[in-house]
């Protein structure tokens, strides 16, 4: 894998070591060191694919600052045409190395996914509910064939990275443009999970595999 995803990711592990660390120390982060130049061209180090969460902001949690990250933020963390497109413009035009897939504890998508497999009946959502939805259930189906559907809490969990690895291979192989660039080296698509209760962030693939 490329040097430079490697780096974006050494930046973001420290990012939130650091954010990590605030949390402990009861001391909030003062901000990224460097001055903050507005309406500068942008040149982030790395596409950050999240939920919607108000609780997981992205340049909070790897402790960036304007124009590092290009965030790209909807329920569930899914992948539809616009966010294949939206990261395939920021991988193209700014020759960004890195894409993460972020998703968290207890995501709500997924709970709301995991309810509606297991009570079809119940309350309905709007069309456009249902389609992050169904996103959703290819990931969740399969577990709840398992033992883990006696377990709610250990049933989110990994319906969670369930869902964080289908998007990431979503997006390395649903798209010609990020698959050219991945076979070339110039692009690396990682999955990682995000913990509301300790800040910290899992990353979910190793580069140097």
């Amino acid at each position: 894998m490329s040097s430079t995803a490697q780096e974006a990711l050494a930046r973001l592990r420290e990012g939130n070591q650091r954010f990590v660390a605030s949390i402990q120390s009861g001391q909030p982060l003062l901000g990224p060191t460097k001055p903050i130049e507005l309406g500068q061209p942008q040149n982030p180090v790395a596409i950050i694919l999240g939920c919607s969460d108000a609780r997981v902001p992205a340049e909070l949690v790897f402790d960036q600052g304007l124009g590092d990250l290009f965030v790209i933020r909807v329920a569930g963390n899914v992948v539809a045409p616009s966010q294949v497109g939206s990261v395939e413009f920021a991988a193209s035009r700014f020759g960004t190395p890195l894409v993460v897939v972020l998703g968290h504890s207890g995501c709500g998508a997924i709970i709301a996914t995991i309810e509606a497999l297991q009570n079809p009946t119940g309350s309905a959502s709007s069309r456009n509910l249902h389609s992050i939805v169904n996103r959703v259930k290819p990931s969740v189906e399969g577990l709840l064939a398992t033992e883990l559907r006696h377990d709610m809490g250990q049933l989110v969990h990994h319906a969670v990275r369930a869902n964080v690895r289908a998007s990431v291979n979503q997006l390395r192989h649903g798209s010609e443009l990020l698959e050219q660039l991945i076979q070339q080296g110039s692009l690396a698509v990682v999955g990682a999970e995000y913990s509301l209760e300790t800040g910290t962030v899992e990353f979910l693939d190793d580069l140097g595999a």
